[in-house]
């Protein structure tokens, strides 16, 4: 397909006009979002999109009015009788996403034993979410759509710019560092909750790992991974969280206790300074400065009264 470039001050501004200027719509094009506008300070920059027009497009007007009549996504064509499991869901996403307002791409990578789905998207903040959430959601909705019908299920795989892998990638990182670090405590470890595939990984990463074990517990949506050592100390003890302790850790690093405050050295803190006394610990001095100035004399039982280090004090002590 030849892809022509259009611009705009956003995405949906350069959709608009390179469907407009081809004169098509937009289930007759295949759209490409290059670049998001973006405005800065001083200057902004246009959005970039590629659209082409597709060449098996056999859409109908009578169709074309159906859908709009309906207010749904124009999709009859493509849910035609004889569409694979992977096709209709890829259809579904794409609706999807208009209704969602989001600008993306959805392509069908494979079908086999399970569908695989790739969405491709400017923003791709909105389709992952934070720790994913968003992609499992749409994936929990394309599943759905893919097994409707079915009497055995087939699983599907929405991924958005390799974040499945990478999030693998992560996780199979942090299990193996949360191992050593159970094995060297010999304390149980607890994850935070995760969902059924990301805990599918972690026990798959640490299933031949020797020295460890692991256990799922709880219950959804908050059910988590505890890594438990061989070298464990004591069954009973309930089980180190894994983020509260790397806090810990980093705290400790920095010279901060549980209190979050630096007491390292405390009495000295003063003399730290440039050498100076600390002001509760400085003398009064009944002599003027050596430059001719005055110097401030003051009484000892203020700072007895209010600092509590008064001469009768100290005799007690």
């Amino acid at each position: 397909m030849n892809y022509t470039e259009f611009t705009g001050k956003t995405a949906k501004e350069a959709i608009e006009k390179g469907l407009k200027e081809l004169g098509i719509t937009e289930e007759q094009a295949d759209i490409r979002v290059l670049e998001e506008g973006k405005k800065k300070l001083f200057k902004s920059i246009p959005a970039r999109v590629e659209i082409a027009v597709l060449d098996n497009n056999e859409e109908s007007a009578e169709d074309k009015s159906v859908c709009e009549s309906e207010e749904k996504p124009c999709c009859c064509k493509k849910a035609a009788d004889g569409a694979t499991d992977g096709e209709r869901t890829v259809v579904f996403l794409e609706g999807l996403f208009k209704l969602l307002n989001i600008t993306a791409c959805t392509e069908l990578v494979a079908e086999g034993e399970k569908v695989e789905i790739n969405v491709t998207a400017a923003n791709t903040t909105a389709i992952i979410g934070k720790h994913g959430a968003m992609l499992d959601a749409i994936q929990t909705l394309a599943g759905a759509v893919a097994n409707t019908g079915r009497d055995d299920y087939k699983r599907v795989v929405v991924d958005c710019e390799n974040y499945r892998e990478n999030r693998e990638a992560t996780l199979n990182k942090l299990s193996e560092n949360l191992a050593q670090k159970a094995i060297r405590l010999g304390k149980k470890i607890q994850l935070e909750p995760m969902n059924p595939y990301e805990r599918r990984i972690i026990h798959a990463a640490l299933s031949e790992r020797e020295g460890v074990t692991t256990v799922s517990e709880g219950k959804e949506p908050n059910r988590y991974i505890v890594i438990v050592p061989d070298n464990l100390e004591d069954p009973d003890a309930p089980a180190i969280p894994a983020r509260n302790e790397r806090d810990r850790r980093d705290r400790r690093d920095r010279g901060y206790n549980r209190g979050g405050r630096d007491n390292r050295n405390r009495g000295n803190r003063g003399r730290d300074r440039g050498g100076k006394r600390p002001y509760g610990d400085r003398k009064p001095s009944s002599s003027g400065s050596a430059t001719g100035g005055t110097t401030l004399k003051v009484d000892s039982d203020f700072f007895g009264i209010f600092l509590g280090n008064s001469s009768n004090n100290d005799s007690n002590e």
